[in-house]
């Protein structure tokens, strides 16, 4: 994998820091709007990858997000054997498919920190005919892996966990499915769901799931939608069960990739913190991705929304910033930037929905709380539901106090908890380059669109 290295004044790399530009008291240059462009979606980047193989012919994807994620999961459908031709410059990626075989039998495989590659690799190779050795990043190593592996298992996959069970590594014996029906917890991540259905189409008959838990279902929506374009349906029979219909084959195709709307939402969330008006190209509402509902929360909180032909542009409330009640189980990747931009608001902002994200690139409830704490930020975990955890967070308006904000890895709180320097001198992100996950150049970006607006 490519080593980012972070070219900017502001990041002093004996210490391993970014220092935020702080814009308090800068005046911005005029009302146009700040364009920005972020990379293409890791999301649809990395399900087209695997519905690339999974289909017959050589399928052209542009707009390609080349990041760690994405590096790992092209390296890994490489190692198995699928031929690819990659333009980076270009973003574009040609993968041919074999319908829905695997050309080699055995492989072993590294998925690094993606979740994707992880979930969705494990099903494809699970329900396949063949023995492959997956292993991950120490990160990828602590997540959940258990509800998908004891589903592979019951359609008679055998898998042998080299450390704890239901964690990477494991050995992966397959023989096809076993049976015509499943149960999945997606308690933990809808990834498992996601994963399940996309190889679906390959049981020799019609093929059900049933599901326990409700969150993430954005991204199953977005899963079934890209399924639909590259030409499987699996329908949703009732609110807990989908089904697949026998005989059903993906079709190559050339792809576009939308814009990563979870980068994008950075960037918007800039438009109430500095007042100005913010534009990111080709975001649109029509869009696959559930983070969009993240700038229907940004109205609430007293934004103003324009859709037109190049994105959406998001103006800043004339007023202050509105705290609110904001169910996050949509767009959950945005509780880290919701919890960024709280502080501002003129009432408390309470975040619920969220509870799962304890199990992600890093526990984001205690980061959340860690580092608005570390910050003089009152905050606090509360319980809406019936949970045994607290599912949510309530943050309370106070002035973020100078210091330096650990990241745990986790590329959304490095991104997120930039936002807050924006706005208050003195506040440094430790190891940036973490960023390299999903938008290995968001500081050049941040620098080049919102901070060029200031002058300073």
């Amino acid at each position: 994998m490519q080593i980012t290295k972070i070219h900017s004044k502001h990041y002093d790399p004996s210490l391993d820091l970014y220092h935020v530009p702080c814009l308090q008291g800068m005046t911005s240059e005029g009302s146009v709007p700040v364009t920005v462009r972020v990379p293409g979606s890791k999301s649809i980047t990395n399900r087209a990858l695997l519905l690339a193989t999974l289909a017959e012919g050589t399928s052209t994807l542009k707009g390609v997000l080349f990041s760690d994620d994405s590096r790992h999961f092209l390296s890994c459908i490489q190692t198995l054997g699928f031929e690819t031709s990659v333009d980076e410059a270009g973003k574009v990626i040609t993968v041919t498919g074999h319908g829905g075989s695997v050309p080699k039998p055995e492989a072993s495989l590294d998925v690094g920190s993606a979740g994707t590659a992880a979930r969705f690799l494990t099903a494809y190779l699970g329900i396949s005919h063949g023995t492959y050795h997956m292993d991950a990043s120490p990160q990828m190593r602590r997540r959940p892996m258990a509800p998908l592996l004891a589903s592979l298992r019951e359609l008679g996959c055998e898998i042998t966990c080299e450390n704890e069970d239901g964690f990477f590594p494991f050995i992966i014996r397959s023989n096809g499915f076993g049976q015509n029906e499943i149960r999945i917890n997606i308690d933990s991540s809808s990834q498992f769901l996601s994963a399940l259905l996309i190889a679906s189409n390959l049981a020799p008959d019609t093929f059900r799931i049933r599901v326990d838990g409700s969150h993430g279902m954005s991204y199953i929506d977005m899963t079934r939608n890209m399924m639909e374009q590259f030409g499987v349906t699996a329908s949703r029979q009732t609110s807990d069960t989908f089904i697949t219909e026998a005989g059903q084959k993906y079709r190559a195709r050339s792809y576009q990739i939308e814009p990563d709307v979870s980068a994008a939402c950075y960037f918007y969330a800039c438009a109430p913190l500095l007042h100005i008006p913010v534009l990111v190209e080709h975001v649109h509402f029509d869009s696959l991705q559930g983070d969009v509902a993240f700038l229907r929360i940004l109205e609430r909180m007293g934004c103003t929304l324009e859709e037109t032909e190049r994105g959406i542009i998001v103006f800043p409330s004339t007023g202050k910033l509105h705290g609110i009640t904001a169910d996050l189980s949509a767009c959950s990747d945005q509780a880290i930037t919701l919890a960024a931009i709280a502080p501002f608001a003129d009432a408390p902002t309470t975040i619920t929905g969220i509870g799962h994200i304890r199990l992600q690139e890093s526990d984001r409830m205690q980061a959340i709380m860690n580092e608005l704490t570390k910050m003089g930020i009152r905050c606090e975990m509360i319980r809406t539901d019936s949970s045994a955890e607290p599912d949510s967070l309530r943050i309370y308006p106070g002035t973020p106090s100078p210091c330096i904000l650990d990241t745990y890895e986790d590329h959304r709180m490095a991104m997120g908890f930039s936002l807050i320097g924006l706005c208050v001198p003195g506040i440094s992100i430790k190891d940036p380059a973490c960023c390299a996950k999903t938008f290995e150049n968001y500081f050049q970006v941040l620098e080049e669109t919102i901070v060029k607006k200031f002058k300073i």
